[in-house]
C-alpha cells in the first residue's frame, strides 16, 4: 500500500488520471440528462470498466475477470452472444478464459510498462530542469495558508538560495539575511526576475 500526501495528490498518478477520466464523464452524463451525479456514476463507471484503455490496451473489466463483458444492449436485444448460448459452451469457453488470464495481465503489464516508457521519453524531452545555484534570486511557492483566495498571489518575496543541499533541494534565506526554515524542492521555486 502506498499513501499519498494530500497536498501533492498528483503524486498518484493513477488515481487521478482515473478520476479525471470519471469526473469528465460525470460532467458530461449529468449536464446532458440533467440527473444527479449518484444516479449517473454506475453507468459512468461501467463505461470505464468496459472501455479499452490505451496504457494496457484491454479493459480493466477484462483484466478482472478473464472475459469481456457483456454490455447491456446484448442482453436487451438479440445478438450472437444471447441467442447462440450454450451452457456448456460457456463453461469450457469460461475455462479457457481462466487459464488465458495470466498471460492477458503478462501482456497488459507489458503494454503499460511500454506506454509509461513513452510519457517519460515524450516528457523528459520537453521538461527543463531547473537548477538553481547559490546566490540565484527565487520565488517560493505561496502555500496553502499563505493564500487568501483565488486573486493572492501564488508565488511570494524574493529570497536568494543559500545553499543546494542535494538534487533538487535548496536552503533559502531572505534578502536582509534572515534563514527560511527547512528545506525547498526546486518544484516549489522558480527565478525572480528584477
Amino acid at each position: 500500500m502506498t499513501f499519498t500526501s494530500v497536498e501533492h495528490p498528483q503524486s498518484n498518478g493513477q488515481a487521478e488520471s482515473a478520476n479525471k477520466v470519471i469526473l469528465s464523464g460525470l460532467k458530461k452524463r449529468v449536464q446532458d440528462s440533467g440527473a444527479s451525479w449518484v444516479e449517473v456514476l454506475p453507468r459512468v463507471l461501467w463505461s470505464y470498466h468496459t472501455t479499452i484503455h490505451s496504457s494496457t490496451q484491454d479493459t480493466p473489466f477484462n483484466l478482472v475477470y478473464g472475459t469481456d463483458a457483456m454490455i447491456p444492449i446484448e442482453i436487451a436485444e438479440p445478438s450472437v452472444r444471447t441467442t447462440a448460448f450454450s451452457e456448456e459452451e460457456s463453461d469450457q469457453g469460461r475455462r479457457v478464459d481462466l487459464d488465458l488470464i495470466t498471460e492477458t495481465r503478462e501482456r497488459a503489464r507489458i503494454n503499460q510498462v511500454a506506454a509509461q516508457r513513452r510519457a517519460t521519453f515524450k516528457y523528459n524531452t520537453k521538461v527543463v530542469p531547473r537548477d538553481f545555484v547559490v546566490g540565484d534570486l527565487v520565488l517560493k511557492r505561496a502555500q496553502l495558508t499563505q493564500m487568501r483566495n483565488k486573486l493572492s498571489p501564488k508565488w511570494v518575496s524574493p529570497y536568494k538560495i543559500d545553499d543546494v543541499v542535494g538534487k533538487g533541494a535548496y536552503r533559502l534565506r531572505t534578502l536582509d539575511g534572515g534563514m527560511i526554515p527547512r528545506t525547498w524542492n526546486a518544484a516549489n521555486l522558480r527565478f525572480y526576475y528584477s
